[in-house]
């Protein structure tokens, strides 16, 4: 029986090289997996076509964008996902959907081999091999790129003599993955990190320096999911792709990063995400109204640890699963309303309201009514601060106290 190889397959000029590369390099079949999670082009019928025509056996398509959207970007959002505080995670939440749509292919058609197109200085080969080995054990991987010596240029010389149905070009200067989540860009003059980006790298965020009018949305959720905008339901999907025109008509979502790789490296990067970071934004502050403070301090520490786990390839990991049993239960109250404005690059939060709200204005106001015994602070700043009092006497006794030399302070 001739072995079988499933690829990840994006309709482009490396993977539909990689078809034939694979199978002259190992004598492998291949069947190629496209798998929709929003990065719009073309459709899938035409990219299943056309792997057939560069001579894949078998075609598995599928459409991912609701599952993505529901089951990965949610997640995302109610961990408020953000590599070194910034980055929303747009490249590293789309890979184990599709490793698992990889993984159900292999299955169906008897393949032992995952194959992906990635580079061996980035961080995506590891988040492709590490989801495969987490879901599926007994397969393999490899890269023709970093396995099987296959550069752009041999991909276009390839591609130019076997006459095959994809459009070849050495002038795209960007390295570029996009999704319903977001649009990532590097490479090129982008790697010199001095310079500025120009207009051509974005697509998704209008140029916010001169922006429309400013727009005012309404976010209702229910249990850190947005399930409306301005009074209409919306299902994730929904929510992201409204949030992206919305949001991304005034410029928000432009991030430029240097950001340290999982391999070791720095890497300067470009992202628009104008709808994850509205909507995180929007759930930060809904958050902000609706935890308990202790629960919210340390569910910052645990949102860092996640998108570290979740950058670092560890979707599927012990700890992962472990963080995300805590995240669902700090979620239960963060249902209400989140009024933004979005303008020239901001989403600024000008309201919130929650029936589970632990704001309380008659304790919180100044004014007549107040609730707040003001008498009870004292005792409590003593009892407060007693141990610093005892330790800043004890450092008094031992001739370690503060020195106020005999300057003014």
């Amino acid at each position: 029986m001739t072995d079988r190889v499933v690829l990840a397959y994006s309709g482009g000029l490396d993977t539909s090289v990689a078809i034939g590369w694979i199978g002259e390099a190992t004598g492998a079949e291949v069947i190629a997996v496209a798998v929709d999670v929003g990065q719009g082009g073309e459709d899938l019928s035409v990219i299943r076509q056309r792997a057939l025509d560069c001579g894949a056996v078998e075609a598995y398509v599928a459409d991912a964008r609701d599952e993505f959207a529901a089951e990965y970007c949610m997640p995302a959002l109610r961990a408020n996902g953000m590599y070194e505080g910034r980055y929303p995670l747009v490249s590293a939440l789309s890979r184990p959907v599709i490793v698992k749509h990889l993984v159900r292919a292999a299955r169906q058609f008897g393949a032992d081999t995952v194959a992906h197109g990635c580079t061996g200085k980035g961080n995506d080969q590891v988040r492709f091999e590490v989801a495969t080995t987490s879901l599926a054990p007994e397969l393999k991987s490899i890269a023709p790129v970093r396995d099987l010596a296959l550069t752009r240029e041999k991909a276009i010389d390839y591609a130019e003599k076997h006459d095959l149905p994809i459009a070849t070009t050495k002038h795209n200067p960007f390295s570029i993955d996009q999704n319903v989540w977001g649009r990532a860009v590097e490479t090129g003059f982008l790697e010199d990190i001095w310079n500025e980006p120009t207009k051509d790298v974005y697509s998704y965020t209008d140029d916010p320096t001169f922006p429309p009018v400013a727009d005012e949305v309404v976010i209702t959720f229910e249990q850190g999911v947005p399930v409306a905008i301005d009074g209409t339901a919306v299902t994730p999907l929904q929510a992201i792709q409204e949030m992206n025109r919305r949001a991304g008509a005034q410029g928000v979502g432009r991030i430029d990063i240097v950001e340290d790789r999982l391999v070791g490296i720095k890497s300067r990067e470009i992202y628009e995400a104008p709808g994850a970071i509205a909507l995180i934004a929007a759930h930060q502050e809904l958050e902000n109204v609706t935890l308990e403070r202790e629960q919210a301090r340390y569910k910052r520490l645990i949102e860092q640890r996640w998108s570290e786990l979740v950058y670092d390839a560890m979707w599927f990991s012990p700890l992962k699963r472990s963080l995300d049993a805590f995240i669902d239960d700090t979620q239960k109250y963060v249902s209400g309303d989140i009024r933004m404005v979005l303008h020239g690059g901001r989403a600024t939060v000008t309201g919130r309201r929650s029936e589970a709200s632990l704001y309380d204005f008659n304790l919180a106001t100044y004014d007549e009514g107040d609730a707040f015994d003001q008498s009870q602070a004292r005792g409590f700043i003593e009892i407060y601060g007693l141990q610093a009092k005892l330790s800043a006497a004890r450092d008094v006794k031992f001739g370690n106290g503060v020195d106020f030399g005999t300057g003014a302070l």
